[in-house]
């Protein structure tokens, strides 16, 4: 069959990214009003910062601010993982990043699938910060033998949605109808169900130990457990949050409020208490919280020399706050982040200028215009002082270690915190996942020098330095 007559993988990821926010708005009514408010946020920031409008516009990130989301799964076996990889590939979603959560009290390790050419995140920009259980850190013997016998009974995957993904395999490809069929099969791995697959006694032992653990071995799925729109203001998200009826975590994760939005911030309303039935109960009679509400703004993305700088400043200010961030020193935790962070330039022509973030260049009409001029700049810097050569940042397309353990911490409640000393295992994670995680650094370097490859050819030049 002509390859052709397939849905491209962007055109079935932006229907399932729809398809599940129908799921979730169904299904937690709270993430409604939270849609409600960040449009009404964005299009005030629009309106009263004509610039930051015009930036959406001339990278076309207009087209995408309304329909970005992130959503975030925890899975239990090595099964799960590999085969939600194939689930994801069918999307055009390809694994980036490793992240080790253990270290921040968190017992699971990570990868965040998404498209990686920046052609597929202007089409479609849905990413899932998916997470695998790391059994290995369950100090009980018998308990973990116990969780490993549950996950290895249950089957997540619809047996349709297996056969769909082997067909695309084989195939290349999705005709129309088997997309649309593929979209509603894949949703019910994602789907929520109160009834739980142990009894309440093995819950509350699960829980104990830590409430994480039970979310991911007590039930028939990795229901998703956040779905997360894009604002360009969390600040003001976060004070409009109470005047909505959402009661918001104390602390903003991530860098401090700047004039140049760097990496990723993230706040969330708090997990819902939500009705459960367990084994031997006629009925929901227990209860389960995990399930939250997550709003994120996106920066500028760092490059090597850029993260370091973030990550050293971070440090120092949680160094001297000389706690965990909470609700009791959330003020004093913002005024030591903003003084921290003073050292970090908050300008993007300083932050080019110090190879501190990646930058996407466009030419300019007069650059352009100049093209068969022989008296003009033939480096880069003398092209944008020039006006030949604009520039904008390239947004944050991926997550924060830090970030992601406070947003879980903070939703799966006091206690939740638990001291891991074991070791990062990228390796084992990947052997799990059956295929290597992409390099997200990498992937903003392709994209910067595609941009400066395009510059050379639109204005004529040999080469760009």
């Amino acid at each position: 069959m002509h390859t052709s007559a397939f849905v491209s993988p962007d055109s079935i990821r932006a229907q399932f990214s729809r398809a599940m926010s129908d799921l979730y708005r169904s299904e937690v009514p709270l993430y409604g009003k939270l849609l409600e408010l960040v449009a009404q946020t964005n299009a005030q920031v629009m309106q009263g910062q004509p610039e930051v409008a015009e930036h959406l516009r001339v990278t076309g990130e207009i087209e995408r601010l309304d329909v970005e989301r992130h959503g975030a799964i925890r899975l239990g076996t090595a099964d799960e993982l590999s085969t939600i990889r194939r689930l994801f590939a069918v999307m055009g979603m390809q694994p980036v990043g490793y992240y080790d959560l253990a270290p921040a009290g968190v017992p699971v390790h990570s990868t965040a699938f998404r498209a990686t050419h920046e052609a597929s995140l202007q089409a479609s920009p849905f990413r899932v910060f998916t997470s695998l259980l790391r059994l290995e850190l369950i100090e009980d013997a018998g308990l973990r033998g116990m969780a490993a016998e549950l996950l290895a009974r249950r089957r997540i995957f619809t047996p349709r949605a297996i056969e769909l993904i082997e067909q695309c395999e084989a195939a290349g490809g999705l005709l129309a109808g088997e997309a649309d069929e593929f979209v509603g099969e894949a949703l019910e791995t994602f789907r929520w169900h109160t009834q739980a697959t142990v009894s309440a006694e093995q819950y509350r032992r699960l829980h104990d130990q830590h409430r994480l653990i039970a979310d991911v071995v007590a039930f028939k799925g990795p229901h998703i457990n956040h779905l997360t729109p894009r604002t360009l203001d969390i600040d003001a998200i976060q004070a409009g949050m109470p005047r909505h009826g959402i009661t918001a975590k104390a602390v903003i994760e991530g860098p401090p409020r700047r004039n140049c939005p760097i990496l990723l911030r993230q706040t969330s309303f708090k997990a819902l208490q939500e009705a459960v039935a367990f084994v031997g109960q006629d009925g929901p009679q227990g209860s389960h919280t995990a399930r939250f509400g997550e709003i994120e703004q996106r920066g500028a993305a760092l490059t090597p020399k850029g993260r370091e700088l973030y990550d050293r400043l971070l440090d120092s200010a949680r160094e001297a706050l000389g706690e965990t961030p909470s609700e009791a020193n959330a003020e004093r935790y913002d005024a030591l982040m903003a003084e921290h962070f003073q050292a970090f330039p908050d300008d993007h022509e300083a932050m080019r200028r110090d190879g501190l973030a990646y930058f996407r260049y466009f030419a300019t009409p007069a650059g352009i215009a100049a093209a068969l001029q022989e008296e003009r700049p033939q480096q880069l810097d003398a092209l944008i002082e020039a006006g030949h050569v604009r520039f904008e940042p390239l947004v944050y397309e991926d997550f924060l270690p830090v970030s992601a353990a406070g947003i879980f911490q903070s939703n799966l409640g006091e206690g939740a915190q638990t001291d891991y000393t074991v070791d990062s295992n990228q390796a084992d994670f990947q052997a799990a996942l059956g295929a290597s995680v992409q390099d997200e650094l990498s992937l903003y370097a392709d994209t910067q020098r595609r941009s400066l490859q395009a510059c050379v050819k639109a204005l004529g030049l040999d080469s760009l330095s």
